[in-house]
C-alpha cells in the first residue's frame, strides 16, 4: 500500500466517530422530568415510549430521552426544569402531576412543554383553554384530584359500618386544598365523619397510621399525591401492617396488595404523553395542541386483601368493578 493512500484511510477512520458523534448531536433531546422515581415508574417510562414510536420517534436511534427525578420531593423540581431550559432542549416532558409542570413552565416561556397533571390546566396557569392552550404547553389531564369524592363513596360501600373515615393528604402537593375541599363536601352530603391526616415525609406516614389504629379508624383514603406514588410499598405495608381497608388512586396500588382503588388508566395517559412529544417534535406547536382529558377510568378490587382483613365485599360492589384480583 502506498504510503498517500494509507494516510488517507488513516483520515477516513479517524472521522467516523467524529461523524457519529455529529449525527448524536443534531440528534433532538427530550428533557424528561418527573415528581416521582424510576422505579415505580417503569411502566410509565415504557408507555410513554410506545408513544413516541407511534409518531416515528425511538429512543436512542432518531431522538434522545435524558430523565431527571424528583422523587417525590417537589423542591428538586425547578432546579432539573431550569437545567433543561438552559441547554435548551427540544421538548420538555412534565410528568408526574402539577410540581413537574409548574416548574418547567416558570423555567421556560419558549421550550415547548408537554405535561400529565392531576386537576385543571386553566386553574393552575398552564394553559389559556382546553382546545387553545395559547402558551408553550400542552398534554392531557388525569382528572385523578377531582376524584377524591368518588373515592369516599366507594370506601364507604366497600365498609358502610365505618363511623370515620381517614383522609391523608400530602400537603406539599399543590392541589391538596381542593382535595381537601372537595373530600369534606362529599362527607358532609353523605353524613359521614371524616378525619384528615396530613404527611410529606416518612415519618409523617407512620405517624398518620399510628393515629389511625390510636383512635380505631375502621377506614382509610390515600388522597392522589406524586409523593404517595413515590411510597407505594411502603402505603401498602402499613395498611395491611395496621389492618386498616384502604382506598388508593391508581391500581398500581392494588396490584402491589392495596385493597381497592378508582381512578384513571395510567399507562394509557403516558403514552399518550408520548404521542404528543413525537407530534411537538413533529413541528405542532403546543398553543394549539388542545389538553387532553382523560377519559378511561379503573374500579379494581383486591379480593385477597379483603379476604386477609376479614372484609366480605357486596356482591354489588365486586359485580360493578373493572377488574377482581383473585
Amino acid at each position: 500500500m502506498k504510503r498517500r493512500e494509507f494516510i488517507t484511510m488513516l483520515g477516513s477512520a479517524a472521522a467516523w466517530p467524529l461523524a457519529a458523534r455529529a449525527q448524536q448531536s443534531t440528534m433532538p433531546i427530550i428533557g424528561y422530568i418527573s415528581a416521582r422515581s424510576s422505579d415505580d415508574t417503569t411502566h410509565l417510562v415504557e408507555a410513554f415510549r410506545r408513544g413516541l414510536k407511534e409518531t416515528g420517534f425511538i429512543d436512542g436511534q432518531n431522538v434522545a430521552v435524558e430523565y431527571r427525578w424528583a422523587l417525590g420531593e417537589y423542591g428538586r423540581l425547578p432546579a432539573i426544569a431550569a437545567e433543561f431550559a438552559r441547554r435548551p432542549v427540544a421538548v420538555i416532558v412534565a410528568t408526574g402531576g402539577e410540581p413537574a409542570a409548574l416548574a418547567a413552565k416558570t423555567a421556560t416561556s419558549t421550550v415547548p412543554i408537554v405535561f400529565s397533571i392531576g386537576g385543571d390546566p386553566i386553574k393552575q396557569g398552564l394553559a389559556a383553554s382546553f382546545s387553545r392552550p395559547g402558551g408553550n404547553s400542552t398534554g392531557i389531564t388525569l382528572l385523578t384530584n377531582q376524584l377524591e369524592p368518588k373515592r369516599l363513596g366507594l370506601l364507604r360501600q366497600l365498609v358502610p359500618q365505618a363511623t370515620t373515615i381517614g383522609f391523608l393528604l400530602n400537603p406539599s402537593y399543590g392541589p391538596s386544598e381542593g382535595q381537601l375541599k372537595d373530600a369534606e363536601e362529599a362527607a358532609r352530603a353523605m353524613r359521614q365523619q371524616i378525619h384528615i391526616l396530613r404527611a410529606d415525609t416518612d415519618d409523617e406516614i407512620d405517624a398518620a397510621f399510628e393515629t389511625v389504629t390510636r383512635r380505631s379508624i375502621p377506614a382509610l383514603a390515600v388522597a392522589a399525591a406524586p409523593f404517595f406514588d413515590t411510597r407505594r410499598a411502603k402505603l401498602v405495608a402499613l395498611a395491611a401492617r395496621h389492618a386498616v381497608p384502604t382506598m388508593y388512586h391508581f391500581r398500581e396500588f392494588t396490584e402491589a396488595g392495596g385493597l381497592v382503588s378508582y381512578g384513571i388508566d395510567p399507562a394509557d395517559v403516558y403514552r399518550q404523553v408520548g404521542v404528543y412529544t413525537g407530534r411537538v417534535l413533529k413541528g405542532d406547536k403546543p398553543a394549539e395542541l388542545p389538553v387532553m382529558q382523560a377519559t378511561k377510568f379503573e374500579f379494581v378490587i383486591n379480593l385477597k386483601t379483603a379476604r386477609m382483613l376479614g372484609l366480605d365485599v357486596p356482591l354489588g360492589l365486586s359485580a360493578g368493578a373493572d377488574e377482581v384480583i383473585e
